[in-house]
């Protein structure tokens, strides 16, 4: 029985990067000279930091032209408000979103249940497996996932005969 898989992920290494150029890029910038503005990663939450909120604004602007030089969709990174800290400086917290939230999914299972296609589908964590009779019917149901969720980022892999 063919099957594929639907999850959100996107490149560790590729937000690495882009926050090191955005340091970079930060650090050699004339309107950010002699302030304290940069961005660091831990691996699930990018932290930028900057001396107003108008600097913080600039932060976040290069950093999401960084991610979207490097193929990382933006559309995966959740902003949280920014906060004072010590010394009148600002900080925010930007959360990479990776895999398919619980809500998503159900609401996936949930579409392609209404969709009145022959596929099942079955949440297996942070992933939605879907399963059909024919190749045919998968690639009609991707089609509809796809044009039903823009506002997440999704892929589709783990096609199987």
């Amino acid at each position: 029985m063919p099957t594929f898989d639907i999850v959100s992920e996107i490149e560790q290494v590729e937000v690495n990067n882009a926050v090191d150029q955005t340091n970079k890029e930060v650090g050699n910038r004339f309107d950010f000279k002699g302030s304290d503005a940069r961005v660091e990663y831990d691996g699930k939450v990018i932290t930028a930091y900057a001396d107003d909120d108008f600097k913080l604004a600039q932060v976040y602007d290069v950093l999401t032209t960084k991610l979207a030089k490097r193929n990382v969709d933006i559309r995966s990174l959740d902003r949280a408000d920014a906060e004072k800290i010590s010394g009148g400086k600002v900080k925010q917290a930007i959360t990479v979103k990776t895999g398919v939230e619980t809500e998503l999914a159900k609401k996936i299972v949930r579409l392609l249940k209404d969709s009145k296609l022959k596929v099942t589908a079955s949440i297996q964590g942070d992933t939605v497996r879907v399963s059909g009779a024919k190749r045919d019917v998968l690639q009609e149901a991707i089609a509809f996932v796809k044009k039903s969720i823009e506002d997440f980022p999704l892929q589709y892999q783990n096609f199987r005969d």
